[in-house]
């Protein structure tokens, strides 16, 4: 198993970064569609779609919402400030909180929700949407002044997620005695926790040394601490709504992973509220 994820981390990861500064705007946009089509299927199951027909319904569904209100920007119109975009990625802070008091109080909460198939194919929308629309915003920073700015602050919080993610692995195995949220996801610790935090820590001080990152010092920590911490919540969020429903991976589609959404659970919320930090709290423009 670690053999196959060590495999598939070192074709993916190229593939990604290659991704972010490559791809034309278009491109990244239907590429980002077609991750949250995938996405959206694997969510079918959080959901309770029990048929495979039902699943491929609610992901075309979600790719023709994305490619809809992307069509509906007027040309080359980049402004984060229009509503399609800035409702988003309000919504994803008001989403992000709520779900932080479902998993604090699961399993208790989930009485709101178990039985509502409606409730959380809402829940997919808010996690789905605003994470479409946090990619996009981010790569279109500055792009009329530099074609790879948005690329570096993409990758900027990718690699806080991964660091966190990473970070959290070692030292909970390494250090692990207090868990976390046992009733959501019983293998995670808080010695993992700040362990995550301080891979984050050192991942932000190496790319404000080293990346084209033009912003003060204080509102990059305040953003990275922020989308760190936020990162964890969407890998707990999942967990919580997987055990709901009695899965263990969202999917198969990548061998020694799971599924998307077990891969870019925790980006799903990291990147909105990165972007609605940067962009619409700090006014970073």
């Amino acid at each position: 198993m670690l053999k196959s994820r060590l495999i598939t981390a070192l074709i993916l990861i190229p593939l990604v970064i290659a991704a972010l500064f490559w791809l034309p705007i278009v491109g990244f946009a239907i590429t980002t569609i077609i991750i949250c089509m995938l996405a959206a299927w694997e969510w079918g199951q959080l959901a309770g779609l029990a048929t495979r027909q039902q699943r491929i319904w609610l992901a075309l569904l979600c790719g023709l919402l994305l490619a809809g209100m992307l069509f509906m920007l007027p040309p080359y119109q980049r402004d984060v400030h229009l509503p399609q975009v800035a409702m988003s990625l309000w919504a994803s802070l008001a989403w992000w909180i709520a779900a932080l008091l479902l998993v604090l109080t699961y399993p208790s909460s989930a009485a709101l929700w178990r039985h509502s198939r409606p409730l959380r194919l809402l829940f997919g929308i808010l996690t789905l949407v605003p994470f479409f629309w946090g990619m996009i915003a981010l790569r279109q920073y500055h792009y009329d002044i530099d074609h790879f700015a948005g690329a570096w602050w993409l990758l900027f919080v990718m690699f806080l997620v991964w660091g966190a993610d990473s970070g959290a692995y070692m030292f909970g195995k390494l250090f692990g005695k207090h868990k976390l949220a046992p009733k959501v996801s019983p293998g995670k610790t808080w010695e993992g926790f700040l362990g995550g935090l301080l891979s984050s820590a050192l991942i932000a001080w190496l790319f404000a040394l080293f990346a084209p990152l033009t912003i003060a010092a204080t509102t990059l920590v305040i953003c990275a601490v922020i989308a760190a911490l936020a990162s964890v919540l969407g890998d707990l969020t999942e967990s919580m709504f997987k055990r709901e429903a009695g899965i263990k991976d969202s999917g198969h589609l990548i061998p020694g992973h799971g599924g998307i959404l077990d891969r870019i659970d925790s980006l799903t919320a990291a990147v909105p509220v990165f972007a609605c930090l940067l962009l619409l709290v700090f006014h970073t423009l």
